[in-house]
């Protein structure tokens, strides 16, 4: 069984950002309790005194473009629905005081913040400027594995539980093996942990780090690498050509680059920030030096959601879901 010994970053098949999901959720939580005090005029459904606003309805619709009328107007029904149960609850939740509680005070401040630090980077964000088209052109040109060589890839991921004195063992077994199953078969019988997951992944859902390395094995190559609990293999069982041209993939490049250029102004007003501000680490943080956190690594957590991942590109065959990670 061939395999290539290279240290490359892999995919991680089994995990979903749910940390974007959970920030949609908060918005959408916050903007529809405003239980009818905006700036709103027209009122869509009265709750014993409390007023629910086509604002409030057309804010969540926002969240669901691409609807034709008579889908928004059906979605708008369902939505005041939803708005109603939430307001009712909310409603008896006060009649409980359980807007005083503790944990729920702490939930509210945490979902805040979090609403904040998003705004703040999306007003950073406003100032960003497009690229030009030879930096777009530049781009393609420069990724091939993205895009004039793209390719669609079936990848079974290993990863096994070890410790370093049987790394080289479980690597001459591998390189000795036919194919992924017979050794998966050598490690159930020497009572060796190890999980499998299976996916189809084009180019745009592999880390733009690795997507290089990568790209250069063939079919049947597998890769491994050194884990804390053990290895990792990354096996490429087919793959397939499904290139992009330039014309198509224009939209999703120039969104990369712009979420890029958001990113990094962020990642400079953070650091401008923390060299001005003053941070004075307590506890048990002060008695050992502590590892502060990159304005880099600060900013991806307060980028917005739609600037997280490079967005799509339009659909079609070969680049329905053309996105730069």
């Amino acid at each position: 069984m061939k395999t290539t010994m290279q240290r490359v970053s892999f995919p991680d098949l089994t995990r979903t950002a749910g940390m974007v999901a959970a920030l949609a959720a908060v918005a959408a939580l916050v903007a529809a309790c405003g239980g009818g005090k905006g700036d709103a005029t027209q009122t869509a459904a009265k709750v014993n005194k409390e007023e629910i606003t086509v604002h409030q309805i057309n804010q969540l619709l926002q969240r669901q473009p691409g609807l034709s009328e008579k889908q928004a107007d059906a979605l708008s029904r369902q939505l005041l629905e939803r708005l109603i149960d939430q307001e009712l609850s909310v409603q008896k939740a006060q009649d409980l005081k359980l807007d005083r509680d503790p944990r729920v005070v702490q939930q509210v401040e945490a979902a805040k913040r979090e609403i904040l630090a998003r705004a703040y980077a999306e007003r950073i964000g406003e100032s960003v400027s497009k690229p030009a088209p030879d930096e777009i052109a530049k781009f393609y040109n420069e990724k091939p594995a993205l895009f004039k060589e793209r390719r669609v890839y079936s990848l079974q991921e290993m990863s096994i539980e070890a410790s370093p004195d049987q790394f080289e063992g479980l690597r001459q077994r591998l390189q000795g093996s036919r194919n992924l199953t017979e050794f998966a078969e050598y490690l159930r019988g020497a009572g060796i942990r190890f999980n499998v997951n299976e996916a189809v992944r084009p180019a745009e859902q592999l880390p733009l780090n690795s997507l290089d390395t990568i790209a250069r094995m063939k079919d049947g190559d597998t890769a491994v690498q050194v884990t804390p609990s053990g290895l990792q293999l990354l096996h490429v069982a087919t793959s397939r050509l499904n290139p992009v041209d330039e014309t198509t993939a224009r939209p999703a490049v120039e969104a990369f680059l712009i979420n890029q250029r958001k990113a990094e102004a962020i990642q400079k007003d953070l650091k401008a920030l923390r060299e001005s501000g003053k941070i004075e680490y307590m506890g048990k943080f002060a008695s050992k030096p502590a590892v502060a956190a990159s304005a880099a690594s600060a900013a991806a957590a307060v980028v917005p959601a739609s600037s997280a991942s490079a967005v799509e590109a339009p659909a079609s065959d070969a680049a329905k879901s053309v996105g730069l990670k």
